[in-house]
């Protein structure tokens, strides 16, 4: 493993969940809603947050709304989700974030953010593109989608990996992926009741 690897490993034994965040775009033309997220984000933070990812999208907006979160939150473990090319990653570089996860595997992708010296995490859900990315060194991967994935990956049976399960699951799915060998689960529609973060998460960072 790279630093970087090493350093989101140690927060995965801290914290078992990445709270997946999609913003919608009135968050960044409303001001309301932009002050009640923080409002929010600040009360998770307070209990315990570590893991926050952002999903990426191509405008200034974006850019500037997770600097905000940065510079925030400088202790968050804070990263960009649904990466699909060279500007999303130098995007995330530009900000400081740890990490970057894509949905999918895309080779050429992982070693242009490894000459980076910039941890990526993939989302595999087959076995031949898992064995692509271990060959690479890959050490932490996202089985994504977890509901959908190929019945011939036994994570347990690389023990070298650090696995993150994804794709529908909600804070009640964290147990049961856990005691299937998963260091961490990404909560991201689900994280999401009425608008507003779901009260179980708050319970779970109370709890743990």
């Amino acid at each position: 493993m790279n630093n970087k690897e090493d350093s989101l490993s140690d927060f995965l034994k801290i914290e078992s969940f990445f709270l997946l965040i999609k913003p919608e775009d009135n968050i960044y033309s409303n001001t309301s809603i932009r002050n009640l997220f923080f409002e929010e984000l600040e009360n998770l933070v307070k209990l315990g947050l570590k893991n926050i990812e952002i999903s990426w999208s191509n405008n200034e907006n974006w850019f500037d709304f997770v600097s905000d979160i940065k510079i925030k939150y400088p202790r968050i473990n804070l990263g960009s989700a649904s990466i699909v090319n060279k500007q999303s990653i130098e995007d995330s570089l530009k900000i400081g974030l740890n990490f970057s996860m894509m949905k999918f595997w895309d080779k050429d992708l992982f070693n242009y953010a490894q000459s980076k010296n910039y941890l990526l995490i993939p989302g595999i859900n087959n076995l031949k593109d898992l064995k692509e990315a271990i060959d690479l060194n890959c050490n932490i991967i996202k089985i994504y989608p977890i509901k959908s994935k190929d019945s011939s990956i036994n994570i347990l049976n690389y023990k070298n990996v650090d696995f993150i399960a994804a794709g529908g699951l909600s804070i009640n799915d964290l147990k049961t992926y856990k005691s299937l060998g998963y260091k961490a689960v990404v909560i991201g529609d689900k994280a999401i009741k009425n608008k507003k973060f779901d009260p179980k998460i708050y319970e779970w960072l109370t709890n743990n």
